[in-house]
């Protein structure tokens, strides 16, 4: 079980009172959980760039229904697991794809990178979560 620790934030009185309304609009309790989110968010997209993360989150494609999108195939992407793939008709002439992914930080790209880059699809790589392998070896060690 990890515990709580305090420290004190200095913040310019403008910036204070932005950060203020953000955070009310967006339903925080108080700034602690605004700034837990935040410095999460930071670390997750950090790592997520590092070679030996492991992430998790969605593939987003806007594309117009007479786009036909290559099949992906896990067995291009064996590291890569496709939890789930959902398609919406927005309306008559466009698609919302919404593909849930995790596995390396790399090969995650590669694929969004290549869905991304066919004509006519608009959208984007979401990184909800990432895990790099040497914090896992650091818990390991530190469980002993």
């Amino acid at each position: 079980m990890s515990t709580l620790t305090r420290f004190g934030v200095s913040m310019d009185e403008t910036l204070l009172r932005e950060f203020d309304r953000w955070l009310q609009s967006k339903d925080y309790a108080n700034r602690s959980e605004a700034v837990r989110d935040l410095a999460l968010h930071a670390l997750t997209q950090t790592a997520s760039h590092s070679p030996e993360a492991h992430v998790a989150g969605t593939i987003t494609l806007i594309y117009p229904y007479k786009v036909r999108l290559r099949p992906v195939h896990t067995s291009c992407h064996p590291s890569i697991i496709i939890s789930a793939n959902l398609q919406v008709h927005l309306d008559p002439e466009t698609c919302l794809k919404v593909m849930v992914v995790n596995g390396p930080a790399a090969d995650v790209q590669e694929l969004a990178d290549q869905l991304l880059g066919m004509k006519g699809v608009r959208g984007a790589l979401t990184v909800a979560a990432a895990h790099c392998q040497s914090e896992e070896n650091d818990d390991e060690q530190n469980s002993n």
